[in-house]
């Protein structure tokens, strides 16, 4: 995982694919997707970006997740399965790319490349 940036503090080693059967079950769950982003492991990041309800998603919870991001594979995964869907993508994408940190600079690039000025 090292080779390819996912660095996490903790992790199973649950693949994407099947992080992605596990959710179809429950389907969307705000408060399910907080519980999980707090358990702060690999696959529960991974789980609460795919289960949380884009529609009560606040620009707050954003910041406060893109602020925790700390390898690729959290940050690309938030921004494809939530946050590029929210009402307010856009704005967020202009304002993080602007931004100093690694992974806050990224969540505002498209596809994850790196930003020009």
């Amino acid at each position: 995982m090292a080779r390819y940036g996912i660095t996490p503090g903790k992790a199973y080693g649950v693949s994407i694919p099947v992080l992605r059967r596990t959710v179809k079950g429950p389907g969307k769950n705000h408060e399910l997707a907080m519980k999980l982003w707090e358990a702060d492991t690999q696959e529960t990041r991974v789980l609460a970006s795919m289960v949380d309800d884009v529609s009560q998603v606040t620009g707050e919870q954003m910041d406060e997740w893109v602020k925790e991001f700390d390898y690729r594979e959290i940050c690309d995964q938030c921004c494809m399965n939530l946050f590029e869907d929210h009402l307010h993508a856009y704005d967020k994408a202009i304002e993080w790319s602007h931004g100093d940190e690694e992974f806050v600079k990224r969540s505002g690039c498209n596809d994850g490349k790196t930003c020009r000025e």
